[in-house]
């Protein structure tokens, strides 16, 4: 088998198709959560918080300078800002993943059906019947 036609084999299987959707499908959700957080959550959180820009919150460990040569070197800063950001987008990707998997579970748990007594072996039946013949 030639290796086009052993990656062509491959690449047609359902499972790589749906991948695809799904890895597709997943870059635009976290596109919309991106623009969910950024631009409708935080800044009425920032809001309360006394007119606090998230993203612009930083921790500037060195400023920008100029060197010798009159280029500017740029400052070293820590985003604390952003990294908020991106922790609540995390947090809602997770969310919104744990409630798919759950609808997705529920669909495909079948319900258990009780299961069914066994039926007596021939032993228990012929000890029944010298039980009952016993009493009379």
């Amino acid at each position: 088998m030639g290796m086009i036609s052993e990656f062509r084999e491959f690449a047609m299987r359902g499972n790589v198709i749906d991948l695809a959707v799904g890895v597709v499908i997943g870059g635009a959700f976290g596109k919309i959560v991106s623009s969910l957080v950024d631009n409708i959550i935080m800044p009425p959180i920032g809001l309360l918080l006394g007119g606090v820009d998230f993203s612009d919150i930083a921790w500037t460990l060195r400023a920008a300078t100029v060197d010798a040569a009159g280029e500017e070197v740029p400052a070293v800063v820590i985003g604390i800002g952003e990294f908020l950001n991106t922790l609540v987008q995390f947090v809602i990707i997770a969310f919104a993943i744990f409630l798919l998997v759950k609808a997705i579970n529920r669909i495909h748990r079948k319900p258990q059906a009780e299961p069914v007594p066994a039926a007596p072996s021939e032993e228990v039946l012929l000890l029944r019947e010298i039980r009952d013949a016993l009493r009379k």
